[in-house]
């Protein structure tokens, strides 16, 4: 692709995020984006069909770059944690708006039943005498739990250590929390 076309598509992209730190999806108008990232409408619509089309481009992009870091197949809680964290850093705004504008909710979604799959699998495959009911209510139950623990992270504006979370999430998921509380 093109340096200019990649550059277009990366000011129209930090814009419409730019602009949803203080406004929901349904109130940003094409126009207002353009104006800020000073280009045409025309330009716009070369690339996209409307702004829920650019978003949805936007959590396309970060979904197959999540899905790659999560194709791995040797892994551990840990690991599997520190890298989705370490993608997840390296989107900082795009993270924050996705955890906290409800509309987002569907991606979060796509990418917890991705992992539930993943890890379902796994796990079925390790245990084979464990009946599926057992394996998912556990993936549920870890799942959402880290999904909780990254929330408080996000929230926190990225404060702790990508390896501090990722072992606490291992060590709750691991041990559950009461391990995890006398331990501190």
């Amino acid at each position: 692709m093109d340096r200019r076309i990649k550059y277009t598509k990366k000011i129209i992209k930090d814009t419409l995020l730019e602009i949803l730190r203080e406004k929901d999806i349904n109130k940003i108008t094409v126009s207002e984006i353009c104006k800020k990232a000073d280009i045409n409408r025309a330009t716009f619509y070369r690339y996209y069909l409307d702004v829920y089309d650019l978003l949805d481009k936007i959590q396309d992009e970060f979904g197959t770059e999540l899905k790659n870091v999560l194709d791995k197949d040797d892994y551990t809680v840990s690991t599997f944690s520190k890298d989705i964290l370490n993608v997840f850093l390296s989107n900082k705004e795009l993270v924050r708006i996705l955890f906290n504008t409800q509309n987002n909710t569907n991606f979060l979604n796509d990418i917890l039943e991705f992992t539930y799959d993943k890890f379902f699998n796994k796990w079925k495959s390790d245990l084979p005498n464990v009946n599926d009911e057992n394996i998912l209510l556990a993936n549920v139950f870890i799942f959402n739990g880290a999904l909780g623990v990254i929330n408080y992270w996000i929230k926190n504006d990225f404060s702790e250590d990508v390896d501090e979370i990722a072992n606490t999430i291992e060590t709750l998921s691991n041990f559950g929390t009461k391990r995890y509380i006398y331990n501190k």
